[in-house]
């Protein structure tokens, strides 16, 4: 069995959101129904010098949407300041993407099998090939930042699981 780049990323990149999604929605209904301030979660922090539930909810969108337009230009950097968004705004972020994402085509994303793409932080560049950049870089940072939003989230008590973390699978039909 072969995997394509498109099911390396973008159909990952699909199961991994959407799953963030739901849990989103789960996070607020828990929230709403249990008097918790939403935006208490989306400047909560699981420890001082790590960076707020608004930064992991940014990657998640940075590590999928914005890692497939890094394979697309080559080029790819951390994510810019999150802006000052509530937690609608954050949900509303992770729509968007799921949206733009399904609007990638194997044959577009495929045919950039084999070309490369750099990460620039400041004067640091790490070349990567396409399908190394998506399997060693941009899927562990998602995936990362999705477990760290979710672990957040199953802080302040939202009833989640394994289930919704993983996503809805790629079975086979």
């Amino acid at each position: 069995m072969t995997s394509s780049l498109y099911d390396i990323s973008v159909a990952s990149y699909l199961q991994t959101v959407g799953a963030v999604a739901g849990f989103l929605e789960k996070g607020r209904a828990h929230c709403e129904a249990q008097g918790i301030d939403l935006n208490e979660i989306v400047q909560m922090r699981l420890y001082p010098d790590m960076l707020p539930f608004t930064f992991q909810i940014v990657s998640v969108a940075h590590h999928s949407l914005g890692a497939l337009k890094g394979l697309q230009s080559g080029k790819f950097g951390p994510p810019g300041a999150p802006g000052d968004l509530d937690f609608a705004g954050l949900q509303n972020l992770v729509a968007e993407t799921l949206t733009a994402l399904k609007q990638a085509t194997p044959d577009a994303v495929n045919s950039l099998e084999g070309s490369d793409v750099v990460f620039e932080i400041g004067d640091r560049k790490m070349p990567f090939t396409c399908a190394n950049f998506v399997l060693s870089f941009s899927l562990p940072n998602l995936h990362f930042h999705a477990t760290t939003a979710y672990d957040m989230l199953r802080i302040k008590g939202v009833p989640l699981g394994k289930r919704d973390y993983m996503g809805m699978p790629r079975i086979k039909m």
